[in-house]
């Protein structure tokens, strides 16, 4: 294993072990919950918007250590960012993730990057895509409260 492979793979058992932004967020403008049928993965994402920028973020649930790995890195991310910003930095991941293998990760995704591996393992890009699928939903301007992987 490379060392660029051996630094992602610390990066999402760290995040799966100590996920950050974790819980239930009481003051939530925006709550929407998701579900992976297929890996069980089931999560709950809590927003604050505010001028136009997500305030707050976190999140609940259970889940594969892909699953948790991705949403502690999106919340961790995405905290302060303008509404805009989130949604390209999501068009981003969902490239990273779907994109060929040779492609290689855009530069500003920094720890984000270590969800590149699981674009290997089609059947775990729904564990990685469900919190950011989940935040699209909580920033769009729909009003939809569930999300489904599938």
């Amino acid at each position: 294993m490379d060392e660029m492979q051996e630094l992602y793979r610390q990066v999402i058992l760290d995040h799966n072990r100590n996920p950050r932004n974790f819980g239930a967020l009481a003051d939530a403008t925006r709550v929407v919950a998701g579900v992976n049928p297929l890996c069980g993965d089931k999560m709950t994402l809590y927003v604050k918007l505010g001028d136009g920028k997500i305030e707050d973020i976190r999140f609940q649930g259970t889940g594969c250590a892909i699953s948790v790995a991705s949403s502690s890195l999106m919340t961790e991310r995405v905290k302060g960012l303008p509404v805009g910003a989130a949604l390209q930095l999501f068009a981003k991941v969902h490239d990273l993730l779907t994109g060929s293998s040779e492609q290689e990760p855009a530069a500003d995704l920094e720890k984000l990057a270590a969800l590149g591996g699981v674009r290997e393992f089609p059947s775990r890009v729904k564990c990685a895509s469900l919190g950011w699928h989940a935040l699209k939903s909580a920033v769009a301007d729909d009003t939809a409260t569930n999300v489904t992987t599938e």
